[in-house]
């Protein structure tokens, strides 16, 4: 097979994976779709494959793998991503306790700002940086064809897309937004604890590692 097309398949189906193993991303779609009215979702996954796209073009060029094994930026890095997973999740936390019609729940919630949001929430996670430079390193040709720089770009963030308006269009539908109505608080909890919680993960493993 050729190695450009080998290459286009192997980074594409590995993303994939990435994609639907639940993270942060997932939460945040997941919610805003669930609290929100069913536009705010699909710019949410908007955000996120906008997301997947810049980490597919910075991998591409190298920069993702150069970050991942630049130990001290990286951390540095880590610990901001982790901070602001921690901001998030305290929001969730705090829109569960206000329980009226704050941005989470209100369906006046600006494009702009959910679209933000899903795309901060997707750079600001390291483990997202560690697979796609590891990923693109070890698996995009040593002299990749023109088009193969252009294609993969593209693919990935089009998997990243389509999977999270799957996510969004299932989690607004009339099912889950019945079970939300019922149990909203509980659920903006554990994501928030979920998201604050992974975010708190971050901080403490890039503050070690800092001061190794």
């Amino acid at each position: 097979m050729n190695p450009n097309v080998l290459s286009l398949i192997t980074i594409t189906g590995a993303i994939a994976i990435g994609a639907i193993s639940p993270g942060p991303s997932f939460v945040m779609v997941a919610q805003t779709s669930l609290a929100t009215e069913p536009r705010n979702g699909r710019i949410a996954a908007l955000g996120i494959g906008v997301g997947g796209l810049m980490f597919a073009v910075t991998a591409t060029a190298g920069l993702g793998a150069a970050l991942v094994y630049a130990g001290p930026l990286f951390m540095a890095v880590k610990i901001a991503g982790g901070a602001y997973l921690v901001y998030l999740g305290i929001r969730l936390w705090l829109a569960s306790i206000r329980d009226d019609s704050t941005e989470e729940g209100s369906r006046a919630v600006a494009s702009t700002r959910t679209f933000t949001t899903a795309l901060l929430t997707q750079l600001s996670n390291p483990k997202a940086i560690v697979v796609y430079g590891s990923v693109f390193a070890s698996a995009l040709p040593l002299h990749p064809s023109h088009w193969l720089l252009l294609a993969l770009p593209l693919a990935v963030a089009g998997v990243e897309l389509s999977w999270y308006l799957i996510v969004a269009t299932v989690m607004s539908r009339p099912g889950p937004k019945r079970v939300y109505s019922r149990a909203g608080r509980t659920l903006d909890r554990v994501a928030g604890t979920a998201m604050g919680g992974l975010g708190a993960v971050f901080v403490v493993e890039g503050a070690r590692a800092s001061l190794r």
